[in-house]
């Protein structure tokens, strides 16, 4: 079973035409892909201008745009990031992207895979809504209690903000949880079975492992903070393990995927 995964698709002013012209060229690398993906998913942030900025509707209504060009036959799954719902979330930012992109946390099924999509923006800072990140909590410790019961081949989450970028022992900073918030999220996910943790954020590819819990960070489609290149990430689950592998637009147009994870899709 197959995920395309990224990271930030991010930017305003003269340098959001480009990110768009990126964005229109994942989309298109994405649809010629052979045999289509499961679905597509972007790991926020959507877009780069925060709630009560200046082009903020332009700039959604350009990524929804490209977005409606992507093969009908390919899901898109919608992550949200802390551009989409503020750094400090309200009822209000977060009903905007309920309305606008849909859910902001929400479950769904693949092949016998449970994935969760979690709003991380909760755990950075919910003071704003703390009624809404409690409720997120009940429904994410029910989620868990499923795959806890292991009624399910694997439990993958995707999230905007990564739990750590490197290590669980990492000194807290802008781009991952606290040091207490991720640990205790962590240890919730691998006592569920949750084998891997999918995120953007970062700008560019990091990750590491803690227990056996694989934390993945993505770079991003478009504004790069490190000498990635502008990519996608390519995830194959089969019924023993998880494979990703990050290519850069160009990569995946010109040469697709490789032919050792073309074999991986075969024993899907």
């Amino acid at each position: 079973m197959k995920a395309w995964s990224t990271g930030d698709c991010d930017h305003g002013g003269d340098e959001w035409s480009q990110e768009i012209r990126l964005t229109e060229q994942a989309v298109q690398a994405v649809n010629k892909l052979n045999p289509k993906p499961k679905f597509f998913v972007l790991c926020g942030d959507l877009i780069h201008a925060m709630p009560g900025t200046p082009w903020r509707k332009e700039q959604t209504e350009d990524l929804q745009r490209v977005l409606k060009d992507l093969d009908r036959e390919i899901p898109l799954v919608l992550v949200s990031g802390n551009h989409d719902l503020g750094n400090i979330p309200t009822a209000e930012t977060i009903e905007e992207f309920q309305h606008t992109w849909g859910d902001d946390y929400f479950s769904f099924w693949v092949g016998g895979v449970l994935f969760l999509v979690l709003n991380s923006q909760f755990w950075y800072n919910a003071s704003q809504c703390p009624a809404l990140k409690h409720a997120q909590d009940h429904w994410l410790d029910q989620q868990l209690s499923i795959a806890g019961q292991r009624k399910c081949r694997h439990a993958i989450v995707f999230q905007h903000i990564p739990l750590f970028l490197h290590s669980i022992e990492e000194e807290d900073d802008y781009f991952n949880l606290t040091k207490a918030v991720r640990k205790e999220l962590a240890d919730k996910f691998i006592g569920a079975g949750v084998r891997a943790v999918f995120s953007g954020h970062y700008h560019r590819n990091a990750g590491g492992t803690y227990q056996n819990l694989d934390m993945v960070v993505s770079s991003a489609i478009g504004c790069q903070l490190g000498k990635d290149t502008h990519g996608l990430r390519v995830v194959v689950v089969t019924a023993e393990k998880i494979t990703h592998r990050y290519y850069s637009l160009d990569e995946l147009r010109r040469e697709g995927i490789e032919e050792d994870l073309m074999k991986l899709m075969k024993e899907e």
